[in-house]
């Protein structure tokens, strides 16, 4: 899945900023200031951070990181700074403008279905939005994610010696105990995200729980 070809990955790509567009277009202006689920980050600055990096390109992406003295957080931080507006309308304005753009940092394809779920869902969960997103999309996402070392942004080590099961898909992943849940929750907590103890199951759950918080409090 990580080799997944560009005929696939951007399209789904340009429909979840699409679908995300429409999410926030009437979201009420203290909305905007609400947590999201990366810690740090409102909504309004992870919308940012979509910009910024949907405006990236290769040089520009180390050309910040040489600026960022190669520390990930601080360029992160640089881009929102850069790409938040003075207000929620603007900020969404300069989204609308990269729906379509097919540029991002130099990593695998697949990490672009992976910013556009997860990021999605940044924004949606704290807000109570609701969606629906398509299977083949977090699939694709899932599926990086596990292969990938937590230091790049996956959680490969989270899910060492425990089998990930989607249980509205035809994912699986490794051996071990048992862990269940929707593709979506098991994206979410491979990715470091807090997911509700009703959206895992299965006897590998309390151990993938544990390693979740060891990470988010590390």
């Amino acid at each position: 899945m990580a080799s997944r070809s560009s005929t696939s990955v951007w399209p789904a790509v340009h429909e979840e900023r699409r679908a995300l567009l429409a999410d926030l277009a009437d979201l009420p202006a203290d909305g905007w200031q609400t947590p999201s689920l990366c810690p740090g980050w409102s909504v309004h600055d992870v919308l940012a951070h979509l910009v910024d990096t949907a405006l990236t390109t290769r040089l520009g992406f180390l050309r910040g990181m040489v600026t960022a003295r190669f520390d990930f957080d601080r360029s992160n931080d640089a881009g929102i700074r850069k790409h938040r507006g003075n207000s929620p309308a603007e900020t969404l304005a300069a989204f609308r403008l990269v729906q379509q753009r097919t540029s991002g940092p130099p990593a695998p394809l697949a990490t672009r279905l992976v910013e556009a779920v997860v990021h999605g869902e940044d924004i949606r969960r704290p807000l109570g939005i609701d969606r629906t997103y398509p299977l083949d999309a977090v699939t694709g996402a899932l599926t990086h994610q596990t292969e990938t070392s937590v230091k790049l942004g996956g959680g490969r080590e989270l899910v060492e010696g425990l089998s990930l099961t989607a249980d509205d898909g035809a994912f699986r992943h490794s051996s071990g105990a048992e862990v269940r849940g929707s593709s979506l929750a098991l994206l979410l907590a491979v990715s470091g995200r807090p997911v509700g103890d009703d959206e895992l199951s299965g006897p590998g759950a309390g151990t993938f729980q544990d390693r979740l918080s060891a990470r988010r409090s590390a």
